[in-house]
């Protein structure tokens, strides 16, 4: 049996899920300005079945990023870990 691999290694992840894909962008781009360890990614097919992406992060970073995401007025539909 194989073990699922986050995109950013070995450490615990959660994915931004967002109503479109200009917000992933430019959530990415605020992660990103701010230091933060991110990846865009196809969202897990467990989460949903629409074709887009989400933004996989630290989940150790998730507080902060949230909070980034309503500073910066980028709309985001939920948080969720990485399983």
């Amino acid at each position: 049996m194989s073990r699922k691999v986050s995109p950013l290694g070995d450490r615990q992840t959660c994915v931004a899920l967002f109503y479109s894909t200009h917000y992933a962008i430019m959530a990415e781009k605020a992660a990103l300005e701010a230091g933060l360890t991110v990846k865009l990614i196809p969202i897990p097919r467990h989460l949903s079945s629409d074709c887009g992406v989400c933004l996989c992060h630290l989940a150790e970073d998730s507080p902060y990023l949230q909070e980034l995401l309503r500073a910066r007025g980028i709309e985001y539909d939920r948080v969720e870990p990485m399983s």
